[in-house]
């Protein structure tokens, strides 16, 4: 097994993010992200459960679309959070089409008489849409339904959350908030060696413990390592992809994603190739 430079486990790995976000031991953790990122408009959220993902959609298309947490709060209200490494082909088109599974959901009970609950997307981007890239201060994007002349909000039970993560940019004697405290630490985390002393809040501090590569069994470790491995590799492979345009840098991800067992589909929809 390879020795870590780093003390904290990188949040945009597969591993990391789950292993913070994922696990019922650590459901407060993404209780606090979600109250701090939506308690303008949703309150407190007292309580979270995790729901199973694998199943939702009805057809083989349906079935493979997979995201990364999927969770529904104690009034039924879903919440889809997703962490996307690199820039993606149609990556908003699939935000909206993951959203559609929640609201299906809903009408298979016997009752139901189109009272929708509501879903809310979060995407924790590690890039910037090539749209935005002119507007540098601003790093969320908050999404809903809106009349197009008068820009009031039209439906407010659909909700997709952007978050251009390399935009944010603050240090840590600039944080005012604790929503600023939650995007520093996943901004940085694998880049800090001990917990700052503007974080020592309780839930901070359990997100260190939780992160600290050193407290992880060997099987843990091989795990993060398979998981950094396979993020860089991407990571790399994605950026030649977009930045150059070279079919070559395609056909690297397809190689790289075939060797870790991806399904066809999925990298059909990475890489735009064809079969």
């Amino acid at each position: 097994m390879a020795e870590f430079i780093e003390r904290y486990i990188n949040p945009f790995t597969d591993y990391g993010f789950k292993k913070l976000f994922g696990e019922e031991p650590n459901k407060d953790l993404l209780l606090d992200f979600l109250n701090e990122l939506l308690k303008e408009e949703q309150g407190e959220i007292k309580d979270l459960t995790y729901l199973k993902n694998e199943h939702l959609g009805s057809g083989d298309i349906d079935r493979k679309a997979i995201f990364d947490l999927y969770c529904e709060n104690e009034r039924g209200e879903k919440f889809i959070v997703e962490l996307q490494k690199t820039k993606q082909n149609f990556f908003k088109d699939r935000t909206v089409y993951y959203s559609t599974f929640p609201i299906r959901e809903q009408a298979k009970r016997a009752d139901w008489n189109y009272e929708l609950k509501a879903v809310y997307t979060v995407a924790i981007l590690d890039f910037v849409f090539d749209e935005d890239v002119n507007e540098p201060s601003k790093y969320r994007y908050d999404v809903k339904l809106t009349d197009t002349e008068t820009y009031q909000v039209f439906y407010d039970k659909l909700t997709f959350i952007y978050l251009e993560m390399p935009k944010f940019n603050k240090t840590v004697d600039e944080l005012k908030t604790r929503f600023d405290k939650w995007l520093y630490v996943l901004r940085n985390l694998n880049r800090l060696d001990r917990v700052p002393d503007k974080l020592r809040e309780r839930v901070f501090e359990k997100l260190f413990e939780v992160a600290e590569i050193a407290k992880f069994t060997p099987a843990q470790i091989r795990s993060y390592e398979d998981s950094l491995k396979y993020y860089r590799d991407m990571k790399n492979s994605l950026d030649t992809a977009f930045e150059e345009g070279r079919e070559e840098g395609k056909l690297e991800i397809a190689r790289i994603m075939l060797e870790a067992n991806e399904p066809i589909d999925k990298i059909i929809q990475f890489t735009s190739l064809t079969r």
